[in-house]
C-alpha cells in the first residue's frame, strides 16, 4: 500500500490518453476491429451525423494493432509530461483536440476514401512542440531545426515517393500545429493556459 501512496499520476491528460487509446486497442482486438471503425476512424460520411464529427476527435484514440499503438505511446510518454508540466494540462489537451479535428478535417476533405486513425499526428505535434520550448532570446533551437528537418523532412520525402499506409500529411499538420503554438505561446511570454 505504501508503494501506491508513492506513484504521482504527474502528466494527467498525457496518461489518461495513453489509458484510454489501451482501452479503445483492447475493444478493437475483441471486436476484429470493428469499433474502430465505428468509433475510432474517421472518414467522410453524412455531415448530418453526429457521429461525423465525434469521429474527427476520437480517432486519435484508434490503433490498428499493438505495434502501432506502442509506437504513438512511447513519443506521447515520453515527450508529453515535460510538456504538460510547461504548459499546463488544459492548454495540452486543446492542443490534442485541435490537432485531432484539424488532422480529421484535412483527411476527410483531402482523402475521402480514406480513414485515418492513431495518434502520430498528437505525437508529431509533441516531437515539434517539445523542439520548440527551449526557445531563448529570439534565438532558434539548433535542435528544432534538426528535428524539423529529421522528421517532418522526412514525412514530405516520404509523402512523395512512399506507398503506404501512413498519412504524412498527419504527421506534418501535427507539427505545423505544435511549431505554431510554441512559436505563439513563446511570443507572448506566457505559458499557461
Amino acid at each position: 500500500m505504501k508503494v501506491l501512496k508513492k506513484i504521482d499520476y504527474n502528466a494527467p491528460v498525457v496518461l489518461s490518453f495513453a489509458i484510454v487509446s489501451f482501452i479503445a486497442l483492447i475493444l478493437a482486438y475483441i471486436t476484429s476491429g470493428a469499433v474502430n471503425t465505428l468509433l475510432f476512424s474517421t472518414y467522410r460520411f453524412s455531415m448530418l451525423s453526429p457521429m461525423t464529427y465525434l469521429r474527427m476527435f476520437t480517432h486519435v484514440l484508434g490503433h490498428a494493432n499493438w505495434e502501432h499503438y506502442s509506437g504513438n505511446m512511447m513519443i506521447i510518454l515520453l515527450i508529453g509530461p515535460m510538456l504538460e508540466e510547461k504548459y499546463g494540462s488544459k492548454k495540452l489537451l486543446s492542443l490534442i483536440l485541435l490537432t485531432a479535428f484539424i488532422t480529421g478535417a484535412v483527411n476527410n476533405l483531402i482523402f475521402p476514401n480514406t480513414a485515418l486513425l492513431g495518434a502520430s499526428g498528437v505525437a508529431f505535434m509533441m516531437i515539434i512542440l517539445g523542439s520548440v520550448t527551449s526557445f531563448r532570446d529570439g534565438k532558434i533551437p539548433l535542435t528544432l531545426i534538426v528535428t524539423v528537418i529529421l522528421y517532418l523532412g522526412g514525412q514530405i520525402a516520404d509523402g512523395l515517393f512512399a506507398r503506404d499506409n501512413i498519412s504524412q500529411l498527419t504527421h506534418i499538420l501535427g507539427g505545423i500545429i505544435g511549431g505554431a503554438y510554441g512559436v505563439m505561446a513563446h511570443g507572448k511570454g506566457s505559458y499557461e493556459a
